[in-house]
């Protein structure tokens, strides 16, 4: 005669499902038509106001989250193969010493978007500081010129980097959009220490009208499913769980992240690779291209 404890054992639930029925963000996936369509707006972007010769767009973050990559695979999803515009290493160290714009080629000879992107050194602790939080702040100001080397020890100083120091910054010169590349693999190891300054530099870019933007990278090192298949992405509940930790964590709002996954083994173009990056460059160009508008006419 079956016993009452195993006639009342219970049968083990199932575990929860690891996606969402439905997308919680429409994308047109393995669509060249609608990549086209993207890139095209990207192409014919245009300057609201005149004197403003480039949007200048910052990337901080913590070191290895990708900034330098961010830097290529954009270029990349542009003009539709493998570039090296910036120098990106995978050692897990800060490859970026020096304070860096970084402009991207059209079709034609010569001719370039009216975009940069601005690399710095990375964020670190412990024995190696990385980047000071203080030199970002400058940089958001326009302060900083091309070429200065950062030191992690110590601030830009007018008296001290009279060569690198600008007294009298433009709006040209400025921040006008600025985006922190944070690992979606890696979110939660990043230290109180890096988190705290990403904040101090979000609260002065907060402070000075600059708009904020959040790449997270890695996002298929972070969950097996979109690393089989990329337009998982936004039906995986790993990666939204991420996006939320990044918004909790640095106080920015979801619909101002971005999940990308960076060219760093593949030679050749992907579409979806392609799809998302140019989805964060859309947004980005026009919220910078916002700010400027605004800040020209309150001048």
């Amino acid at each position: 005669m079956e016993s009452k404890k195993s006639f009342f054992k219970r049968t083990p639930l199932p575990p929860p499902p690891l996606e969402f029925d439905q997308p919680w963000r429409p994308v047109t996936w393995n669509d060249e038509r609608e990549k086209d369509l993207m890139l095209e707006k990207v192409k014919k972007f245009q300057l609201r106001i005149a004197h403003i010769s480039q949007l200048r767009i910052l990337l901080d973050g913590p070191v290895g989250a990708g900034k330098s990559s961010f830097i290529n695979s954009i270029s990349n999803a542009l003009r539709g193969c493998n570039t090296a515009a910036a120098l990106a290493s995978s050692s897990g160290l800060s490859f970026t010493l020096k304070y860096k714009t970084h402009r991207f080629k059209k079709d034609l000879p010569g001719s370039y978007y009216p975009f940069v992107f601005n690399d710095i050194m990375g964020m670190e602790t412990g024995s190696i500081q990385g980047v000071h939080s203080d030199d970002i702040i400058r940089i958001l100001k326009g302060h900083i010129k091309e070429g200065y080397t950062f030191n992690p020890v110590s601030s830009i100083t007018k008296e001290k980097d009279k060569e690198y120091y600008n007294i009298s910054p433009s709006l040209n010169d400025k921040v006008h959009c600025l985006v922190s590349v944070i690992p979606a693999n890696s979110i939660s190891l990043i230290s109180e220490d890096v988190i705290k300054k990403l904040q101090t530099v979000r609260d002065k870019a907060r402070d000075l009208g600059i708009p904020q933007v959040i790449v997270m990278s890695m996002v298929d090192k972070a969950c097996t499913i979109v690393q089989g298949d990329l337009t998982k992405v936004y039906h995986s509940k790993k990666i939204k769980e991420k996006m939320q930790e990044c918004s909790n964590r640095l106080g920015v709002p979801m619909n101002y992240i971005f999940p990308v996954q960076n060219y760093y083994e593949q030679i050749t173009n992907n579409i979806n690779m392609d799809i998302l990056l140019l989805m964060a460059i859309t947004d980005i160009i026009t919220f910078a291209n916002d700010y400027v508008e605004d800040q020209a006419y309150t001048e």
